[in-house]
């Protein structure tokens, strides 16, 4: 893609002055003082989720220039992240600095669920509440393979609000969570029902090679794959504008 849009040389420096595979002293002492993330992963077809995730500074925190981890709560139940990490454990985070800095950092790496005994066996330190919906059900240790800046520009500048309107973060009161705000339980009562069942639960097409086969059958595999070679190879018989140059072309 950056050959096609003639970008190669500005990615293969911006590869090379901003990109790092740890956290320096400057991102660490970022991440400190951030309140709010967001987490990006997928499940082991690739169908992806995006989430945000908030606490007092420090709830993602650092271990070392390698090494972060951050708490799950109960929330909803549905641990859609949780789900696609203990799936496919590649993960990015995106940080925003809205109100000072105006500047972002991505973080990517590998994911695991570790247990709250266990993490703390080991970090005694880490932030700890008694309140619920601010336990820490489990945490996710990310080791870092990415870092690197999120250009301050279109970032806009937001202001915190008054102290004297908090949220009440980590309730269980539905109404102070938000309630019904887009009007989907209404719809659901209406219909006496869901309208779709969660992705998950249905079946995985696969795409132009048909459905993606059990990850513990090598010879399914193998024709799944060969199926999509096929297609590949037909589509540049047909004249497809991008030839098919491999799987890593």
């Amino acid at each position: 893609m950056q050959r096609r849009l003639g970008t190669t040389e500005r990615a293969d420096r911006f590869y090379g002055e901003q990109m790092l595979d740890h956290l320096n002293e400057r991102m660490r002492e970022f991440i400190g003082r951030q309140e709010m993330f967001f987490v990006a992963t997928a499940d082991r077809h690739g169908e992806c989720d995006n989430s945000f995730r908030a606490g007092p500074p420090g709830f993602l925190h650092v271990i070392d220039e390698r090494t972060l981890v951050y708490p799950e709560y109960r929330g909803n139940g549905v641990h859609a992240s949780l789900g696609n990490i203990q799936e496919n454990p590649h993960l990015g985070i995106l940080l925003v600095d809205f109100f000072q800095a105006r500047i972002g950092l991505h973080v990517n790496g590998r994911a695991e669920v570790v247990e709250d005994a266990e993490l703390r066996s080991v970090h005694p330190d880490l932030p700890s509440d008694s309140v619920p919906g601010r336990r820490a059900l489990v945490w996710v240790r990310v080791t870092v393979e990415e870092a690197y800046i999120h250009c301050a520009k279109h970032i806009p500048h937001l202001q915190r609000a008054p102290k004297g309107t908090p949220r009440d973060w980590g309730t269980d009161d539905q109404r102070r969570k938000g309630g019904d705000f887009f009007g989907a339980a209404e719809e659901a009562r209406r219909r006496g029902g869901p309208a779709v069942r969660p992705s998950r639960e249905r079946a995985h097409t696969g795409g132009p090679g048909g459905p993606v086969p059990p990850s513990d059958d090598p010879a399914a595999w193998r024709a799944h794959a060969e199926r999509l070679l096929a297609r590949a190879r037909q589509r540049r018989e047909e004249g497809e504008r991008t030839p098919f140059r491999g799987w890593f072309g």
